[in-house]
Parts: C-alpha cells; sequence; structure tokens
C-alpha cells in the first residue's frame, strides 16, 4: 500500500511504501533577504513536521541529500545542521551544489526515512 502525505497537485510532501518514506525536496518558506542558515532552520523544521505526519522522527532518517546553490554556505548549513541532527542516529548525507528553481533558495534538501 501507497501512503501519500501532505498530498498536492504536483507532488506529495512523503510518499509512505514498504516501511520507507521519502520526503519530497523541502525548501524554506521565507527566501528573500534570508541567510543560509535562516533557510536552513526552516528546511529542517518542516522536515521534522512532514516526519512527524508519517508517524516518526528524525532518528528514522536513513538518508539526506541536501542542494546548496552554493558550497560557499557549506559551514553555515553545517552550524544549523549539526544543532538538529540525531547524533545516536546520523543519517548517510550527501551535499552537492546545484542551481536551484528559484534564484533565492539557497538550500533543499530530500530524505528517505524508515518506519
Amino acid at each position: 500500500m501507497i501512503e501519500r502525505i501532505g498530498k498536492a497537485q504536483r507532488w506529495s510532501d512523503a510518499v509512505a511504501v514498504n516501511g520507507l518514506v521519502f520526503l519530497a525536496g523541502h525548501v524554506a518558506d521565507k527566501t528573500r533577504g534570508q541567510s543560509v542558515a535562516a533557510q536552513t532552520a526552516d528546511v529542517l523544521a518542516q522536515m521534522d513536521e512532514t516526519l512527524a505526519k508519517a508517524g516518526i522522527t528524525k532518528a528514522n532518517l536513513v538518508s539526506v541529500t541536501i542542494y546548496l546553490a552554493d558550497m560557499a554556505g557549506f559551514d553555515e548549513m553545517n552550524s544549523v545542521w549539526d544543532r538538529w541532527v540525531d547524533s545516536d542516529n546520523p543519517p548517510a548525507r550527501a551535499t552537492v551544489e546545484s542551481r536551484l528553481a528559484y534564484p533565492d533558495f539557497a538550500i533543499e534538501m530530500t530524505a528517505i526515512a524508515a518506519r
């Protein structure tokens, strides 16, 4: 059975199937004039909400992919990530530089979690 969480016309915030939860790309709600750190905090808060809707927490994350518009923001992003991540259960992670959908987006994250 496939469960769609936060379903919209174009995508679902997450899709759960076979014990895994796939999170869609999460971007900050407020972007204009916001630092990489502020956008990272916003994205992580949204991911917490999406995971909660799936009945799990960040401790269930198995993989996270982070897309940065500019790798110059890597340390700033990590300063927020390091305070947020469950240090007892860190997921596998990749960070890449990528042109994002809108110029004001500094960061986007996708993730896979286990139920």
